[in-house]
């Protein structure tokens, strides 16, 4: 599987693509970039905290590494006016303790160990890449109802309350304001990192001087939101009949059908289907269930609702975001589409730029194209803000 992927990886680039004004060529792909500036302006599913200095009281000193917990100040009232019980959040800071600190952020699947052997990004964030950990020192965090150490499902007997990409955006500000930080350099997020983001820099644009958004608009798809709301229902019922695990590889088989593009599945799995007793197996459902199988032994079902619900929920406003801005959009991402990029571009107040790849790999295309955005991001987070 490992040699098909590559020769699939390969062939892709090869593709040529009709382009709408000028190019660029970055790590060996051709890419689109429009520039513009507006006119008028762990164990993954237990609880528990890390090891590290306390997470509250006094500052932490200066270190290689901060991995901790930050208890918020209680009642913690949520975007959409809920309280959340025992209110927290777990961070990690590394790198050069002098060095300009850059929050990096994921998918709903993400958590605050970004880099090397356990970081869900290390093909992009670390020595000499994309986000470079020599030269920058690099801010994760567990998200609200996520995996990891932050607050989450299943704590208490009350129900987990509706989670905004709003309200990740504000317990990261606490985290770089309790961590004495005057600003981040950037905020570069991934899919609902980078919906984050941009609410960061709604909210809280003087803390950050630029945000790079990758396969992340301004508000959900409204087919996407079909999409996620059939898996979310997946999991509901099952959770009824107390078979959270089996829902929930249920819906993650399915997600995987909408985070690629045909042309990958139809070159990797195109073969005739299998006859198995009274049934066919076609060549696509080991690939999807196998995703499935793999997701369960690190999620839970109750984190993955919280958090796949708050992606519909999100809706920023891009008229208010006048922080500079590099967004790079996948044209072959069903869940953003490019179109949908190209809207948030024009929406922004601030000055921004929109690189346009492609990638068989869709919106996964995050995590398997690091040849090319890595020398995109290291570009964007080398450029000067004001």
């Amino acid at each position: 599987m490992g040699g098909e992927l590559e020769r699939v990886n390969a062939a892709h680039r090869l593709e040529s693509a009709v382009l709408l004004r000028g190019y660029v060529n970055f790590g060996g792909a051709t890419t689109h970039v429009a520039r513009e500036s507006p006119m008028n302006s762990l164990d993954p599913r237990a609880g528990g905290r890390p090891s590290g200095p306390a997470a509250s009281g006094s500052r932490p000193a200066a270190a290689d590494v901060i991995d901790s917990v930050l208890d918020l100040p209680q009642p913690w009232r949520l975007h959409y006016g809920d309280l959340l019980e025992s209110p927290r959040v777990a961070y990690r800071l590394a790198g050069p303790p002098e060095a300009p600190v850059v929050a990096v952020l994921g998918g709903i699947s993400a958590h605050r160990v970004v880099e090397g052997a356990a970081g869900w990004w290390a093909s992009t964030v670390g020595p000499g890449l994309g986000v470079d950990s020599t030269r920058y020192r690099v801010l994760g965090i567990d998200y609200l109802g996520g995996r990891g150490s932050s607050s989450a499902p299943g704590e208490s007997a009350t129900p987990f309350p509706p989670i905004s990409s709003f309200d990740q955006a504000e317990v990261l500000q606490r985290v770089v304001a309790h961590l004495g930080l005057p600003h981040l350099h950037a905020i570069v997020g991934a899919s609902y990192g980078g919906m984050v983001a941009l609410c960061f820099a709604q909210r809280h644009g003087k803390w950050v001087r630029r945000i790079v958004l990758v396969s992340a608009a301004d508000r959900a798809q409204v087919l996407s939101t079909a999409w996620r709301c059939v898996q979310r229902q997946i999991v509901r019922e099952a959770l009824a009949r107390g078979e959270g695990a089996a829902g929930l590889k249920l819906a993650r088989a399915l997600a995987m059908a909408t985070y690629r593009s045909q042309v990958e599945f139809a070159r990797r799995f195109d073969g005739p289907p299998v006859r198995d007793g009274g049934r066919f197996r076609f060549p696509v459902e080991g690939y999807l269930f196998a995703r499935g199988d793999d997701y369960v032994q690190k999620h839970r079902a109750e984190s993955f609702l919280a958090l796949s619900e708050s992606i519909d929920l999100h809706a920023a406003d891009a008229a208010l975001v006048r922080t500079p801005a590099t967004l790079v959009a996948v044209r072959e991402d069903q869940l953003v589409p490019v179109g949908d990029m190209r809207a948030l571009a024009a929406r922004l107040a601030g000055p921004h730029e929109l690189v346009e790849i492609n990638s068989i790999f869709g919106h996964d295309a995050f995590l398997k194209e690091s040849a090319v955005l890595n020398p995109i991001l290291a570009r964007a987070l080398a450029e000067q803000t004001t």
